[in-house]
């Protein structure tokens, strides 16, 4: 028996350094304010830390006001919907990169970005586009 309580408060003083340690990791809120708009947020407000959890409102790079939530110590980001970490401007330059020109109807749409150009051959296409690399994906 007295293993046993030996061993459960062992057990509990770890689990309370553990807490203490993970609360001592949580980022700032400079650091998530800073974390958001390198991940191509913008106007980020309401920045509250509840749970262990940070939570926010901002505009995506695509444009669309979102809710999110943010794991207070890696900084991963859970938009409330699907969203782009590019703007049309980011898709029109990764695709000029890749050759395509006259790039025109920008759009992002169920979670990609699509977009009509002319491919390096001259053809008019349309494009499907990974919202977070810009890379060609497929065409439509």
């Amino acid at each position: 028996m007295t293993n046993k309580l030996a061993s459960l408060t062992f057990t509990l003083a770890l689990a309370g350094v553990s807490a203490a340690a993970a609360a001592q990791q949580a980022m700032t809120e400079p650091q998530v304010q800073s974390q958001l708009t390198a991940q191509g947020y913008t106007r980020v407000h309401d920045l509250k830390f509840k749970n262990g959890m940070w939570y926010a409102e901002a505009k995506s790079a695509n444009g669309e006001r979102v809710d999110l939530r943010i794991d207070a110590r890696t900084g991963q980001v859970y938009p409330d919907e699907q969203v782009s970490q590019l703007s049309k401007q980011d898709v029109r330059a990764s695709l000029e990169t890749q050759g395509y020109t006259n790039v025109h109807d920008v759009e992002f749409e169920d979670g990609m970005w699509k977009a009509k150009a002319d491919n390096p051959a001259g053809n008019r296409v349309k494009l499907k586009i990974d919202a977070t690399s810009g890379k060609v994906i497929g065409t439509y």
